[in-house]
């Protein structure tokens, strides 16, 4: 008689060590790897989610992953350019964007750029 595997939902963040190893080896490059395996699932309550189906001997889980998706009000503040509030530059940099481009100024002076002239 053949047993059903058990099922279950996961959040990327919350998986056990063993299915994190599984994940990490079906989808050893991370994002481009698991991006074309992403599928939306929708909730009776009308929410969604983002996962992608793992298999391990004994289970099948649905891993959820952490989607950001643009909607109608995020493309009208990018449109109007006010984006900047968000996400405001880089990170750690408190949102004043790029350095400036002397790059010099960064460096510590032991490499051996000046063996390349």
């Amino acid at each position: 008689m053949a047993t059903s595997k058990k099922r279950a939902v996961v959040s990327y963040e919350n998986m056990s060590e063993e299915l994190a190893a599984a994940f990490a080896e079906k989808y050893p490059k991370g994002f481009n790897d698991y991006f074309p395996d992403l599928i939306k699932y929708d909730k009776p309550d009308g929410t969604s989610f983002y996962a992608v189906t793992l298999e391990i001997p004994d289970a099948i889980y649905l891993v959820k992953i952490k989607v950001k998706t643009d909607d109608a009000e995020d493309i009208e503040r990018w449109l109007d350019g006010d984006d900047d509030d968000d996400n405001g530059g880089n990170a750690g940099d408190g949102g004043e964007g790029l350095p400036d481009d002397n790059i010099s100024q960064y460096s510590s002076g032991d490499d051996d750029s000046s063996d390349a002239e």
